[in-house]
């Protein structure tokens, strides 16, 4: 635990929002992990910003600006350091490019931080079949892992027989990073 942490009694969860439709629920993992004693503050991908989550009610919902642009010299950090990540969902550019090192995004930069620092880090991939099969996405997977990076069940969001789509498995990032 961070040393604001345990100033405060509670562990601070950064959640990393990247752009596929699933993240419209993303308040489901918020509201998990408030349930379960985290403190969350979100970050966001640019894309993901546009729509594909109610920023307002996220906002709300965690007390906490969502932040996806890097703050200027001298502007105080909005967030305590981070004593778990999770990255839900997760989308193929946002995982290769984070496997890659390319952090040209706060939410890239924030991953490779934190994993550096050894920050428990859950993905929940939110990847199409189609795009799972590329080898640079395998590739990706595994440099992940070998980094300590902890993977629920890939979701590629396709309809079931009945027209239904599965359900995003948000809680199960939280397991991956429980606190024992």
């Amino acid at each position: 635990m961070t040393e604001l942490a345990e100033q405060h009694g509670k562990p601070f969860l950064y959640v990393v929002v990247c752009a596929a439709g699933v993240a419209a629920d993303v308040s489901k993992l918020i509201t998990s992990a408030q349930e379960r004693n985290w403190e969350v503050g979100v970050i966001a991908t640019p894309v993901a910003l546009n729509g594909f989550f109610d920023t307002t009610a996220v906002e709300a919902q965690t007390g906490r600006p969502i932040r996806s642009a890097w703050r200027t010299p001298g502007e105080p950090r909005p967030f305590p350091a981070p004593d778990a990540v999770v990255v839900a969902p997760a989308t193929f550019n946002t995982l290769n490019k984070w496997a890659a090192g390319i952090a040209d995004t706060l939410a890239l930069a924030t991953l490779s931080e934190a994993a550096g620092l050894g920050v428990p880090i859950a993905v929940l991939p939110c990847v199409a079949d189609a795009l799972a099969a590329h080898p640079a996405y395998r590739e990706s997977l595994t440099r992940l892992r070998g980094m300590g990076v902890r993977f629920g069940d890939p979701y590629a969001g396709q309809e079931e027989p009945g027209g239904e789509r599965p359900e995003f498995g948000w809680e199960r990032a939280l397991d991956l990073v429980r606190r024992d």
